[in-house]
């Protein structure tokens, strides 16, 4: 068993530390790094972060791919008790914008590929310090000289302005004496993730240190039956900024001990080099990501033999690549189910059990408790009937970051415990393997991430040209759901295409969210008090697909 031997995430990677000093931690383009090495860096990092004003609970955005930096301001902001705000790298100044004013972010780090978004919000936003750093800045002046003079490493500059900051600099001149004492408690909010909103703008999700490092201990012990504690190596394949990422990121260096694999983006032929190199043990993907790894041409070509543990969430497993799988490496993909706003997995498959039923999506984890409730009346359900999945765990997110209306919505106390609402229908077994069912029609899933229909439409509706617009998830075995928007122009528009749509999309949205798919139309389906039914076109669609 795991045992958690601290109350906070930056306690619990010192315990780590001090266990396995001079273990490789973080595995980058072929560079290792020692946890007693990142401990070092972390402190440095930390140091410079608290002169330049970082204070406890200040909301700092981190808008990296996923690099050693990224995780090295991760631990540093805990070690200031001080909260990540993680943020895709793909999102455009119209997103930035809006979370920078959300949370009233002062300081973010950025890459240098990326800064001139940050640039670009400059007035209208309150930050006032920007942090660059670039993919390579902690790789040797050799490997940097050949990835940036061969073109392989996209690179920028960073500005000049007393505002602008090298990542590097403030590693290098970090003088960790001058850090004030740790007094972090378990309740205090570690880290906040942004998620889909029903109302058109994404929700903070603030998530404390305890309930982080409950669910990251689950995530440990999910898989110890295969891997014994301290002798794996993780490869890290869903993003930082992504609850998944988050868990399966984190865990080598707060729970396990473990070597942790660092890519900036994923590469097929990239990964499977690293995992046949290192011997890699676990990952854990999306469904979509499984499938991309057993229709790639090349996959023969490499030795992956040496994974033990490969988890997968953020979308239904199709039976199918759940069978393929098994068939190919003898292993099962072991399903879980969650939400950001449960700090991940409400329900994990551990390899003690033994392959998991199939259609199961994990057996709920130790400590969390649900319900299942008629999403009408929210009464119970008869036991053995599907009804909408309640839940709640120690140290359980109680509300949205500045978001009241949208926590009325989704948050109640039952019984003195507040219980989240996740609008996902489910089935639960007497030995608690849940069964996932349907999910709201408001939300997308697409390769892993959940996307709010009502952010998409609010963006096109804010083109002069659209009067109206629903969006739908349209069914593909390959990435769960696409995107498809129904627009309404105003009458005396012409000549407005869907390219010119989606360009407008695409510089308001994240690339994961433009709509692969834009149709017009005179009118859309509504009900009785006006509310479009994205219902209505939702089965539209899946009729179509069926016939």
């Amino acid at each position: 068993m795991t045992g958690l031997l601290a109350d906070t995430t930056y306690e619990a990677f010192e315990e780590v530390v001090k266990r396995s000093p001079d273990k490789p931690a973080l595995i980058f383009l072929g560079e290792e790094y020692t946890f007693s090495e990142v401990h070092e860096m972390v402190l440095k990092l930390a140091a410079s972060l608290y002169q330049i004003g970082v204070e406890k609970q200040e909301k700092v955005i981190v808008y990296l791919y996923n690099l050693p930096q990224t995780i090295l301001a991760w631990l540093a902001l805990q070690r200031l008790e001080a909260v990540p705000v993680m943020v895709a790298p793909v999102y455009t100044a119209y997103d930035i914008r809006y979370m920078a004013n959300d949370v009233g972010a002062k300081i973010i780090l950025c890459m240098d590929t990326n800064v001139s978004y940050v640039m670009d919000i400059f007035d209208e936003a309150p930050i006032r310090k920007v942090i660059v750093t670039s993919m390579t800045d902690l790789l040797p002046r050799w490997k940097n000289f050949i990835g940036k003079g061969f073109g392989r490493v996209p690179s920028g500059k960073i500005p000049k302005g007393k505002e602008f900051i090298s990542f590097r600099e403030l590693l290098k001149d970090g003088r960790p004496f001058s850090l004030p004492p740790f007094q972090g408690k378990a309740e205090d909010t570690a880290v906040m993730l942004y998620t889909g909103g029903t109302t058109g703008f994404p929700k903070g999700v603030p998530l404390s240190g305890g309930l982080f490092l409950y669910r990251i201990d689950e995530w440990a012990k999910a898989a110890e039956a295969v891997v014994l504690l301290g002798e794996g190596i993780s490869l890290l394949s869903a993003p930082l900024y992504h609850v998944i990422g988050q868990m399966d990121g984190l865990t080598p260096l707060l729970i396990t001990g473990e070597p942790l694999i660092v890519m900036p983006r994923v590469v097929l032929d990239a990964m499977f080099d690293h995992i046949q190199r290192y011997t890699v043990t676990r990952m854990f993907a999306v469904p979509a990501m499984y499938r991309m790894i057993l229709e790639h041409d090349r996959l023969d070509y490499y030795d992956l033999s040496s994974l033990r543990y490969c988890g997968t969430g953020g979308d239904v497993l199709p039976t199918e690549v759940a069978n393929r799988w098994h068939k190919k490496f003898g292993i099962p993909l072991y399903q879980g189910y969650g939400a950001t706003e449960l700090c991940a997995a409400i329900s994990l498959s551990y390899a003690k059990d033994g392959i998991p039923p199939e259609g199961s999506a994990g057996k709920i984890s130790p400590g969390s408790k649900f319900k299942l409730v008629d999403p009408d009346t929210l009464e119970p359900v008869p036991p053995g009937e599907p009804g909408e999945l309640l839940a709640t765990s120690p140290y359980a997110v109680k509300s949205y970051w500045n978001k009241p209306e949208e926590t009325e919505k989704c948050f109640f106390e039952i019984d003195g415990e507040v219980w989240y609402r996740t609008k996902d229908i489910v089935e639960i077994d007497k030995e608690h393997w849940l069964y996932f069912r349907d999910r709201s029609v408001d939300l997308i899933k697409h390769k892993g991430y959940r996307i709010a229909a009502a952010e998409v439409e609010r963006v096109l509706q804010e083109h002069p040209a659209v009067i109206a617009a629903s969006v739908v998830g349209i069914p593909d075995e390959k990435v769960g759901e696409r995107i498809k928007a129904f627009v309404v122009l105003k009458e005396d528009i012409k000549g407005i295409s869907g390219f010119e749509l989606n360009k407008w999309c695409k510089e308001r949205l994240a690339p994961y969210k433009v709509p692969q798919y834009i149709e017009f139309r005179d009118m859309l389906p509504k009900s009785k008090v006006g509310k479009f039914l994205r219902r209505e076109l939702r089965e539209e669609e899946r009729r179509k697909v069926s016939e």
